[in-house]
């Protein structure tokens, strides 16, 4: 049996404006998702997904022949999906589902599914593994996007990554701030969907002039400070910036505007985890506004 494992991710700036080539700082977390692969000669694939707490949310069986067909499924619209991303699999691996082979596919999730951490992008960097190709390539095929939740994905530290000409770059950073225990981090108990809040800021920013300028500075900045009260300055400077870039109100004056330490949404904006600072009181004042998921920096951060 091969396994395989991929880390999810917290994309802590640029957001989505790194579609565009802006500097994003983003930092792989603990929780991640396993993949193992067994063999078997009955030209089919058995597919099973398990999630955090070890039920079986999803099983299908496929038929390998000249397509992949659908053989049983529950449910079926993820199955029409998982065909399509083992066709893009197939397309890069031609040799990958030869005659007279099959396979036992069994992916484990390590967080909750709305969560937001990546669980498709650690799929893709799982499946991207076994066939031997290319994850960046995989992604583009199938679900888009930029491609840093693949970096950090295959990484055990904090990256810096950036689309230039439209390729990715990463270099391996270390963000260990002396004031972690000051950070960390809550669910808003509601899932943002990626590909629409990446087709609302597409619309959004079609006629502007994109600057990085300003942004980039205040990541490489976040990536280097050294005390907390910088760091807060930086991280409500980065929310006016994305504000007025999507035309949304920062998390903090929507939401919880009688907060006294500083508050940075993540990634999509509306939904998933956001970073706050404070201390086990703080911790206490979502908890009691009904945000009961909150993980501190260093249970979530590899």
């Amino acid at each position: 049996m091969q396994t395989f494992y991929s880390h999810g991710k917290l994309l802590i700036s640029a957001e989505y404006a790194v579609l565009d080539g802006a500097l994003a700082l983003a930092l792989p977390t603990k929780f991640g998702q396993s993949f193992s692969v067994e063999s078997n000669s009955e030209n089919t694939i058995l597919w099973k997904s398990i999630s955090n707490e070890g039920d079986v949310w999803f099983e299908a069986e496929f038929t390998i022949d000249a397509t992949l067909k659908i053989s049983t499924s529950n449910p079926s619209d993820i199955a029409v999906r998982l065909v399509q991303v083992l066709e893009a699999l197939q397309q890069l691996n031609p040799t990958l589902f030869e005659a007279d082979t099959g396979y036992v596919l069994t992916s484990n999730l390590e967080f909750p599914e709305n969560w937001g951490l990546g669980s498709s992008s650690t799929l893709i960097n799982n499946l991207a593994q076994w066939a031997q190709v290319d994850a960046f390539k995989l992604l583009e095929l199938t679900f888009g996007g930029s491609g840093f939740d693949i970096a950090c994905a295959q990484q055990d530290s904090g990256i810096l990554y950036q689309l230039k000409v439209g390729k990715p770059t990463v270099k391996i950073v270390e963000f260990s701030p002396l004031f972690i225990e000051s950070l960390f981090f809550v669910h808003r108990n509601q899932k943002q969907n990626s590909r629409d809040g990446i087709a609302s800021y597409k619309t959004l920013t079609a006629d502007q002039s994109l600057d990085f300028y300003e942004l980039n500075r205040i990541t490489l900045e976040l990536l280097n400070c050294t005390d907390i009260k910088t760091f807060e300055s930086l991280i409500e400077q980065h929310e006016r910036y994305i504000s007025t870039l999507i035309q949304q109100p920062p998390l903090k004056e929507a939401l919880f505007s009688d907060y006294e330490g500083a508050i940075k949404s993540l990634g999509a904006w509306g939904g998933d985890f956001f970073l706050a600072t404070g201390n086990a009181e703080s911790m206490a004042y979502f908890k009691s506004k009904g945000f009961s998921t909150v993980v501190p920096y260093s249970e979530m951060i590899l």
